[in-house]
Parts: C-alpha cells; sequence; structure tokens
C-alpha cells in the first residue's frame, strides 16, 4: 500500500498540470459506463466488414462488466485512495462503487482486445486511448496502481473469453445440418 500511495503522490505531486488536469477528466469521462467503447462497437456492426470485431467487442464489454461491476468489486469490497488520503482534492464526483478492479480499464482493455483478436487494423490506436484511460484513473486520484493492473489483466481475459466463445459458437453452428 505504500508504493501505491508513492507513486499515486509522484503523480499529484510531479506531474498534474491544470492543461492535465481536463484533459484527464476528459479522456477519464470517455469511459464512464463503457460509453465510447460501446459507441465503437455499434459502429462496427453497421459495416458488414467488421460486424464480427463489433459483436465480439461488445460481448467482451458484457463479460468484463459482469466480472468486474458484479462480482469482482463487490467480493474485494476495496476502498478508493480518496477514501483513504482525503487530503487530496478530487476533480471529479467519487465514483459510487468499490476500487478493485477499475472498470475504465477493464472496459478499455476489453474492446483493445477485441479490436486486436478481430485483426482491426488500427487496433493500437485504441491501446493508447486504453493506456492513457488507465493512467487517468490514477492521476483522478480514484484508483490505485494495483486496481489499474487488475482491470488490464480482466479486461485481456475477457476480450479472451469473448473470442473463445465466439470461435465455439461459430463450430457448433457450422456442424449443424442446413
Amino acid at each position: 500500500m505504500e508504493t501505491e500511495f508513492a507513486i499515486l503522490n509522484f503523480i499529484q505531486n510531479y506531474l498534474r498540470t491544470p492543461v492535465g488536469d481536463g484533459l484527464m477528466i476528459f479522456i477519464s469521462a470517455l469511459g464512464n459506463l463503457g460509453i465510447i467503447w460501446i459507441v465503437l462497437g455499434l459502429a462496427l456492426l453497421v459495416g458488414k466488414k467488421h460486424r464480427k470485431t463489433g459483436v465480439l467487442l461488445l460481448a467482451a464489454l458484457g463479460i468484463e462488466a459482469l466480472l468486474c461491476n458484479v462480482w469482482l468489486k463487490p467480493a474485494v469490497a476495496a476502498p478508493r485512495p480518496c477514501d483513504l488520503n482525503t487530503a487530496v482534492e478530487l476533480l471529479i464526483p467519487r465514483p459510487g462503487d468499490y476500487s478493485f478492479p477499475s472498470g475504465h480499464t477493464g472496459a478499455s482493455f476489453a474492446a483493445v482486445c477485441a479490436l486486436y483478436l478481430g485483426k482491426e487494423r488500427y487496433w493500437y490506436l485504441g491501446l493508447i486511448l486504453a493506456i492513457l484511460m488507465a493512467f487517468s484513473r490514477m492521476y483522478l486520484y480514484v484508483h490505485f496502481p494495483s486496481d489499474i493492473l487488475g482491470g488490464m489483466i480482466l479486461g485481456i481475459a475477457s476480450g479472451f473469453l469473448a473470442y473463445g466463445c465466439g470461435r465455439l459458437l461459430s463450430k457448433i453452428y457450422s456442424s449443424q445440418p442446413s
């Protein structure tokens, strides 16, 4: 815990700027309720060429949301850094749920994993946004580094789980007689 606060306090003391504050608030807001990733998934559904990736992305988000928000957060019930160190003034309203794992990060990495597994050409642009979003949650003092790491792992696992389920369903469907 000491190392985690050292990282967060380094960010607060040496990396915060007025421009950074606005940028991190904006980037973090893009991830509220996974909205940016849901919109991307829906947009991918429109064109036939990207439809499978759209389904994969939305499935990965669904799996991540269930694992993160329904199961892990309540099971772990970890306090947020802003609950333990109230001296830091938050730039955003305090999130109402628990800290571990980071849902913003989990959703972001689930989406990026789906884009990568779906062989989308510009998947790495999603990775850049996912990394920025993960960092924004520490910058805003609402997640510990371990929450971010947990979200990354959960998101990637959700992407692979959605991909595996999709392949299994495709195999079952293709083996059915017409």
